[in-house]
């Protein structure tokens, strides 16, 4: 299975886990590979992360039996340049909690430690959902957090030893399961949900889906609906004098504000318009992987006809043309450009892996390699330093 896409790393088949199973139902996915995620998360390089790259609270904290230990006790002084700070971890205390039973959290990790960054940025561009990941490494017959439900979507990764769970899906009986290296387990939002471990350290990762809901994108709806209302001035006016006295009359009056909102939000176009800014949100907010992005600046002014080039993995680029303009929806940023140039963008897109020359019906050199050069500089655009066997 390809781990270039993280939703069939995950779940398998992706279809059956997208129609049935998404926002539904809790999923418990044994692993055919018990290394099928030794690659994202391991013992070593948790162990490498809080010894040797000098972490910083809240990017890690240390829970036992429910309740989170005062970061005081895990941190420690320091010196950054001139620049005095307290929040700098104190391995020695760190590594004291740990063997008194605490679970060590990792936070942030989509956007601190590559592996897990690259699987993240797959799995919210086949969800389009915002994604996040914390890792949890538990010492033998310990318990971290107290049977709760988290208010987003979460996939369990075990990455190392065995976890025992226990998952009270609504309206059914409780789960008694274990966790082993490469399964999964999924849990809607709202899924009551502890673990321990038993005579063994546990180490998983939980991937937070922090989805965009039906009530986010009615309320968009409606406040554009709201902003075309002929009444809308009339709206921000006081409710008359002694209108407490009367409600029956309030209602009559309100019943036209009412009707005149409903009438709004039949507009044809309403729903097209909020469901574009929602996602135009969603693509806008992505910010790219630039793994590579200064070797790319220094070797920019070599760039011709013949550099490989390659999109981004997992890059944001929705391409809007309007009138004379084509403007570039990136991760981060909006470029916009001469339309003239659109079909040589979208031609890009297709490619994803391609060499300047191929825009050759396109543009001419000179300009396609104007073009190509501001790509990469924007980050939509890497120079493509694989053997050629693996540009594919």
């Amino acid at each position: 299975m390809s781990r270039d896409n993280a939703l069939a790393r995950l779940v398998g088949d992706e279809q059956t886990f997208v129609r049935d199973d998404f926002g539904r139902r809790p999923r418990h996915l044994v692993a055919a590979d018990r290394d099928g995620f030794a690659d994202l998360l391991s013992l070593d390089d948790v162990d490498h992360i809080i010894a040797a790259t000098a972490l910083r609270a809240p990017a890690f904290r240390l829970v036992r039996k429910g309740e989170t230990l005062p970061t005081s006790r895990v941190t420690r002084s320091a010196r950054v340049g001139s620049r005095p700070i307290d929040d700098l971890v104190d391995v020695a205390a760190v590594h004291r909690e740990f063997a008194a039973g605490a679970t060590i959290v990792l936070q942030g990790l989509h956007r601190s430690w590559s592996p897990v960054a690259a699987l993240c940025r797959s799995l919210e561009a086949s969800l389009t959902h915002r994604v996040q990941a914390n890792a949890y490494l538990t010492p033998p017959v310990a318990q971290g957090l107290n049977l709760h439900g988290d208010p987003h979507d979460v996939f369990a990764v075990q990455t190392h030893g065995v976890k025992r769970w226990v998952v009270e899906p609504p309206g059914e009986t409780r789960w008694e399961l274990e966790l082993r290296p490469g399964d999964v387990l999924y849990l809607p939002a709202g899924t009551r949900h502890a673990a321990q471990t038993i005579d063994q350290p546990s180490l998983h990762l939980t991937i937070g889906v922090r989805a965009t809901t039906w009530r986010e994108v009615v309320e968009r709806a409606v406040t554009q609906g709201l902003a075309s209302v002929a009444l809308l001035d009339h709206l921000d006016e006081p409710l008359p004098a002694r209108w407490a006295q009367d409600p029956g009359a309030l209602a009559t009056r309100l019943q036209r504000h009412l009707d005149a909102v409903a009438s709004a939000l039949q507009d044809d176009g309403l729903a097209e318009g909020a469901a574009d800014e929602v996602a135009d949100r969603f693509w806008s907010t992505r910010p790219p992987d630039r793994s590579g992005g200064l070797r790319d600046l220094l070797e920019i002014d070599h760039l011709d006809d013949t550099t490989p080039l390659r999109v981004r993995p997992d890059a944001s680029c929705r391409v809007r043309a309007d009138g004379e303009q084509v403007t570039l929806v990136l991760g981060d940023r909006r470029l916009t450009m001469p339309a003239r140039l659109e079909p040589a963008v979208r031609r890009i897109l297709d490619l994803a892996v391609f060499a300047p020359a191929e825009l050759d019906e396109l543009m001419d050199v000179s300009s396609r390699l104007v073009l190509c050069r501001r790509l990469v500089r924007e980050g939509l655009l890497t120079i493509d330093r694989r053997p050629a066997s693996e540009r594919g």
